[in-house]
């Protein structure tokens, strides 16, 4: 009896994750557990960017795909398209989502970081332009200055 609920319970979960679902997702739906996460792709040698000081950073920004390559899925944004300027902020304050903000402090000058932001860090439940409500968010950053 046990060998039979065993191999029934194989065969189940077998089928769970096929991947032969006809129901079709959002491409934020397979990252609400996707968590705050941030790697340095180059770090720079310049000033460190704290709390509270106002930082300008070229970014460019996508929304997360499980299945795309580094998890870069449709791109909503970029401070380098034509007519942008870099975005000034303020690091780990209120002027930009809060996953961005934190991000940047503890870059230098010259550094570039990839963060993934979950929607709590996000901008939760709530769309904003091409983003969907409750999206997973990647950003690559650059930390270009740091004023005085």
């Amino acid at each position: 009896m046990k060998l039979f609920v065993l191999a029934a319970l194989l065969a189940v979960t077998a089928a769970a994750c096929s991947g032969d679902s006809e129901t079709p997702t959002s491409p934020s739906a397979p990252s609400a557990n996707v968590p705050y996460a941030t790697v340095d792709l180059r770090v720079g040698t310049g000033a460190e960017a704290v709390t509270g000081r106002v930082v300008a950073v070229d970014y460019t920004g996508w929304l997360y795909s499980a299945s795309a390559a580094d998890n870069k899925g449709l791109r909503f944004d970029s401070s380098l398209d034509a007519g942008k300027q870099p975005f000034v902020l303020v690091a780990g304050g209120n002027t930009a989502i809060t996953g961005f903000s934190q991000a940047v402090v503890g870059m230098r000058v010259g550094g570039q970081r990839r963060v993934t932001i979950p929607p709590s860090l996000g901008y939760g439940a709530q769309a904003n332009g091409q983003i969907p409500g409750n999206s997973t968010l990647i950003f690559e950053i650059e930390l270009l200055a740091i004023q005085p």
